[in-house]
């Protein structure tokens, strides 16, 4: 039996040991691979929901993406914009280089001086053109709703005037008359008063509660009362010619009344002073009742006192005073039959009718022939003046227009009787708007007298004119007529100056004298209390024919010669 030996422990020992040094290396390297694999795993599975939704945004892009003309599209917009900001950062480095040369204090050549101030010049050019650009917008704004305004306000006069028409009770009067002055007023906003200047008879009145309850501002239908007084208080002579300007023509009382001139009669109404000019207009019956049978009439307004240049606008302008369209009527009545001032009457019965009486209220205070002096200038006025849209061939027709502001609108007025030789009609008419003026009243006043010549006209064979010294004749050339006709231009520039949305601050007389090359000659009362009144010798002079342009204020020997009325202060 053989015997195998085995061999020693230690060999084995030794192999161990160098079998775990050779295996020992791989099995790190696996542990760290398996750690390594795990990290990338884990972060792996965190950035997954990341990576789907870039690849969502990468698919919604794609499935947007622009054409190929819009790609340029934008590409050269983004090009334009780089372009302007180039040049914008161009010129604000030119500008700085400017500001650094002008600091730093080089002297900067020709051409750079004229490159910065044309683009300075055509910077205050741009900055210029944008101011008035917006001030004209802003204008025309202002002035749509301006017209827009006064629009309204026109249509709300004509509305309320077409309802008080209806309202109208039209028992007694002609319905011809009535039916001829309705026709004539048409769309305007007023009212009309037809009656017989000789015994008193109303024939209609259109819109009773505007003629008979409403006053309104009498305008330049007052210089009849400011003339009539000057004429009374020998402060004017119907003759002579007084110089109201810069010595380029002279007007007497006939042209005066025919252009309504303001400036002759505001020195009249100066001369003659506030407490007569008051005397007057009571007496033709202004400020009272007139006494016709409608109810609740109103009687106007008279001012309690004025003083200084207030009492010269009044007696051209009727400030403060108050008349309605009767009142008006009845003080053309009672110049038309020489002084006689009536009760206007409305027959309201067939008995009434046939068996008229005449009621009279007072006679007034003035010789006759002053109130034939108004006559040219009244005759004037129609025939070629301020209210020659009333003009009759037929007949001859003697009125006053007036134009002014009063009540927040525009006021037209005229007054007027016809036939001159034998009056048998007069008509008052008053409208109120802002078209409104004394040649809008004045053509319907002629629409009435036109519409009733075949009742009311010349009687067959009857003279035009009574006689040859109330025959009016123009001493102006017509083309010059405007100049001194500045009744209209007063309410024409008021009217342009509220469209445009500005405010007068100046009186309007003053202002339309200043267009107009007439300059106001004015004598002004002393501004004093109001307690006695004194009357200067009547017997003094008229105002005489080569009177200063302005009225002597210095001069007591001149104050002497010219009678009218002070007011004084003792106690």
């Amino acid at each position: 039996m053989t015997h195998t030996s085995r061999p020693p422990l230690h060999v084995f020992a030794l192999a161990a040991l160098i079998f775990s040094l050779l295996i020992a290396p791989h099995a790190d390297a696996t542990v760290l691979k398996k750690k390594t694999t795990t990290k990338v795993a884990a972060k792996s599975s965190r950035q997954e929901p990341k990576s789907r939704s870039a690849k969502s945004r990468e698919k919604s892009a794609a499935k947007a993406k622009p054409s190929a003309r819009e790609s340029r599209g934008r590409r050269n917009e983004r090009a334009s914009k780089s372009d302007q900001r180039s040049k914008r950062d161009e010129r604000r480095a030119s500008a700085r280089r400017g500001d650094d040369d002008r600091k730093s204090g080089r002297k900067l050549s020709r051409r750079e001086r004229l490159a910065e101030s044309r683009r300075e010049a055509e910077r205050r050019r741009r900055e210029e053109a944008a101011r008035r650009a917006e001030l004209a917008r802003l204008a025309a704004i202002a002035r749509a709703i301006a017209i827009a305004r006064q629009r309204a306000a026109d249509q709300a006069l004509r509305d309320e005037t077409a309802a008080n028409v209806l309202r109208d009770d039209p028992t007694g009067e002609d319905l011809e008359v009535r039916r001829v002055a309705v026709e004539a007023l048409g769309d305007h906003a007023g009212s009309v008063v037809v009656m017989d200047p000789k015994s008193g008879r109303v024939y209609s009145v259109v819109n009773q509660e505007w003629s008979l309850r409403r006053g309104n501002v009498p305008c330049s239908t007052i210089k009849l009362v400011t003339g009539l007084a000057g004429l009374a208080e020998t402060v004017i002579d119907p003759v002579q010619t007084v110089n109201i300007s810069d010595g380029s023509y002279r007007l007497d009382l006939t042209e005066s009344l025919a252009y309504s001139n303001n400036a002759y009669f505001q020195k009249v109404g100066g001369y003659v002073g506030f407490e007569r000019m008051m005397n007057y207009a009571r007496q033709l019956g202004l400020g009272e009742k007139t006494g016709i049978n409608h109810p609740n009439e109103s009687p106007g307004r008279l001012p309690m006192f004025k003083f200084g240049y207030a009492v010269n606008h009044m007696s051209s302008h009727g400030t403060d005073i108050e008349v309605t369209t009767i009142q008006l009527a009845n003080m053309a009545s009672s110049i038309a039959n020489g002084g006689t001032l009536l009760v206007p009457h409305l027959p309201r019965t067939p008995g009434e009718s046939t068996q008229f009486k005449t009621e009279v209220r007072r006679r007034v205070n003035v010789p006759d022939e002053h109130l034939k002096r108004l006559l040219p200038g009244m005759i004037g006025a129609v025939t070629y003046g301020t209210g020659r849209l009333a003009n009759d061939p037929t007949q001859t027709i003697a009125g006053k227009t007036g134009t002014c502001t009063g009540q927040g609108s525009k006021v037209g007025l005229f007054t007027s009787f016809a036939p001159v030789h034998d009056p048998r009609l007069a008509v008052a008419v008053i409208l109120r708007g802002s078209g409104e003026r004394g040649r809008t009243a004045s053509a319907v006043a002629g629409k009435v007298y036109r519409g009733l010549n075949h009742r009311f006209g010349n009687r067959s064979g009857a003279p035009l004119i009574a006689n040859d010294v109330l025959t009016p004749r123009p001493k102006i050339d017509p083309r010059r007529a405007a100049v001194i006709s500045d009744e209209d231009a007063e309410a024409d520039a008021e009217t342009a100056a509220g469209m445009n949305g500005t405010v007068g601050t100046g009186n309007a007389s003053e202002g339309a004298a200043s267009e107009t090359n007439v300059r106001s000659t004015l004598k002004s009362v002393p501004a004093t209390r109001p307690t006695d009144v004194t009357t200067r010798p009547p017997s003094a002079a008229p105002i005489s024919s080569t009177a200063p342009p302005t009225a002597p204020t210095t001069s007591p020997k001149q104050d002497d010669q010219r009678p009218r009325r002070v007011l004084t202060t003792s106690p």
